[in-house]
């Protein structure tokens, strides 16, 4: 059995005065017994800056609350750098297959590159 997903797609470019809004949308969307892994598309985000990891650490909290994990999904090279800059890679990515089995639920688990084969 499939365990059920709520895609977040983050916009390429987010305002700190949007943060309240996609929280709120996010955790009204986790209120319901369907809800599942929440998945964050970032694959628009070209110019990553303070708040897109700002809206990711949001995310992850919110689900965390909601006692849900997150997935993120489509980052670039940019955005990955800037959240090892800002010594937050502990917390939001865990790269590899492995990282499910060790990590607790509401942690972001992975992150998925497109480019990479599927297996």
């Amino acid at each position: 059995m499939a365990v059920p997903t709520i895609s977040l797609v983050l916009a390429a470019t987010i305002t700190r005065a949007e943060l309240p809004a996609l929280r709120a949308a996010l955790a009204e969307r986790l209120r319901g017994p369907d809800a599942g892994v929440v998945v964050c598309d970032v694959a628009a985000v070209t110019r990553p800056d303070v708040v897109t990891v700002e809206a990711l650490l949001l995310a992850c909290l919110t689900a965390r609350r909601h006692g849900r994990r997150t997935v993120v999904t489509g980052a670039r090279p940019e955005l990955l750098r800037l959240i090892g800059l800002l010594g937050l890679s502990d917390v939001l990515l865990q790269v590899g297959g492995q990282a499910e089995v060790r990590e607790q639920a509401g942690r972001v688990e992975e992150v998925v590159d497109r480019r990479d084969p599927p297996g």
